[in-house]
């Protein structure tokens, strides 16, 4: 009974951290999928819905502000605004950059968000982190805590996938892909480029800084190792090509899909003893690089790539007959 019960335990861990990737998996196709915006800075924003949902829910300490004491109904949107407003200030000055400079920019504005959340003591706890952040539904006996957030998890990411495809859908997310195919002609026809770039940005962060805010209450704590690249930036970069890059379903798909060989490569490893213990993580490494390297080889459309939408042909009209002029007779 007792294995059963771990077993269960961890399918629900899993499946819980399976919806918080999803929701940047989702996130990230808005900014690249859609809009065609390399941001290697999905860390940093991360950290700034975590860091600002514990801030805004924990009690009152001399370690790092607190005090507020919200509720998270009020305290996750205010961490997406702030990751949004950060984005906003982050886009304003970075998004007329190409795909190469972008990146390069974003990666390094994400590792000064990092870095100031890390050094602030006064603000964040610095190296401690924040602790005795409140979950959801804790109260609650067993099992059923965890149930409950979970299913909370999975409602909040069924939300931010019916948002993204509504946007997808809409003339809002044909603008952003007819900015991304050909950037040019969007102009051409009148569009405002910076505009929807800087809303496709500002928009796939703060979903981004909604999975920091649920993961932070998650673990009940966050500190510098919780928003590392590796497993904020670079999984969530694989998940959306594994998935299908410019598919809200594939990102979904892909975060399922790398989450679980992450962890179930972790459980593996975890049994392991003596110098294998201390290899296991390159060999994880390994496991997800070979698997990018596959999709990319056999698979680049990814697991479920996006469906293009065709217009069937029009009928072609008849062709009616042109009234023809009366014969011209010889003259008798």
């Amino acid at each position: 009974m007792e294995i059963l019960l771990g077993y269960g335990n961890y399918a629900i861990a899993l499946a819980t951290m399976i919806g918080i990737y999803a929701i940047m998996a989702v996130g990230l196709n808005i900014q690249w999928g859609l809009t065609g915006l390399f941001n290697l800075g999905i860390a940093g924003f991360f950290a700034v819905g975590a860091y600002a949902s514990a801030i805004l829910t924990t009690s009152e300490t001399a370690k790092h502000l607190g005090g507020i004491g919200l509720p998270v109904v009020l305290a996750w949107p205010l961490a997406m605004a702030a990751a949004a407003l950060v984005a906003w200030a982050v886009a304003r000055t970075c998004i007329r950059l190409r795909a190469d400079y972008l990146a390069i920019a974003t990666i390094g504005i994400g590792e000064i968000l990092r870095l100031i959340l890390k050094n602030e003591q006064w603000a964040t706890g610095g190296t401690r982190g924040i602790s005795n952040i409140s979950r959801p539904f804790e109260q609650l006996p067993g099992v059923w805590a965890s149930v409950a957030f979970l299913a909370l998890v999975l409602v909040l990411a069924t939300a931010a996938y019916w948002l993204a495809e509504r946007g997808r859908t809409s003339p809002w997310g044909r603008v952003l892909q007819a900015i991304r195919d050909n950037e040019p002609a969007a102009r051409a026809a009148g569009k405002n480029v910076e505009a929807f770039r800087i809303q496709g940005f500002v928009i796939g962060s703060a979903f981004m800084g909604l999975a920091g805010a649920l993961t932070a209450h998650y673990f009940k704590f966050v500190g510098p190792e919780a928003t590392d690249p590796l497993q904020v930036t670079f999984l969530v970069w694989v998940m959306l090509i594994v998935g299908g890059n410019g598919s809200n379903r594939g990102a979904m798909l892909g975060a399922a899909v790398i989450w679980t060989m992450w962890s179930a490569s972790e459980l593996f490893s975890s049994r392991l003893a003596g110098d294998w213990a201390h290899r296991a993580p390159f060999v994880r490494l390994f496991l997800v690089g070979l698997t990018l390297q596959i999709m990319l080889q056999y698979f680049p459309g990814g697991l479920m790539p996006p469906v293009r939408r065709t217009r069937g042909r029009l009928p072609r009209k008849s062709a009616v007959a042109e009234p023809q002029s009366p014969p011209i007779l010889p003259p008798f």
